[in-house]
């Protein structure tokens, strides 16, 4: 059984795929800030425990992320190559969504934490996937 993805040329459909798998870890990752936000009884915007609270969830989404990223997003296999583009590509993504975090809980008072939360991972994600897009590759046949 074809998936519908699999009807569009080849860097639509790795892009559409990216969105959906990209939307699914995003979901996981704010719901588990959110919870984390509600067990903490919600400290401080600028406290230790909100960033870690966001780094958790960002690494909860991550490891599955990478084999699904090789076997639905590109249609590749795990190796070395991709495994160092992939924690490269991440490592920026954490280094931007912890830089936009503080900018955005700055401008924007009024927002809900999973608002901002969601918006920094939507940000973040679009820079990763062109960077992904660079370690994984298909080899000729």
């Amino acid at each position: 059984m074809k998936l519908p993805t699999s009807y569009l040329p080849d860097k639509v459909r790795s892009a559409v795929r990216f969105v959906i798998l990209g939307t699914t870890g995003s979901v996981v990752q704010t719901l588990f800030f959110i919870a984390a936000m509600w067990c903490l009884d919600e400290p401080e915007k600028n406290s230790l425990l909100y960033f870690v609270a966001f780094g958790i969830g960002f690494i909860l989404e991550m490891i599955p992320n990478y084999f699904l990223s090789n076997l639905y997003t590109f249609g590749t296999r795990p190796n070395w190559k991709n495994a160092g583009g992939f924690l490269l590509a991440r490592a920026i993504n954490l280094v931007i969504q912890f830089g936009l975090l503080p900018i955005l809980v700055h401008l924007l008072p009024t927002w809900n934490d999973g608002n901002i939360g969601f918006v920094v991972i939507v940000i973040a994600g679009i820079i990763n996937y062109l960077i992904l897009l660079l370690f994984f590759k298909k080899k000729k046949e």
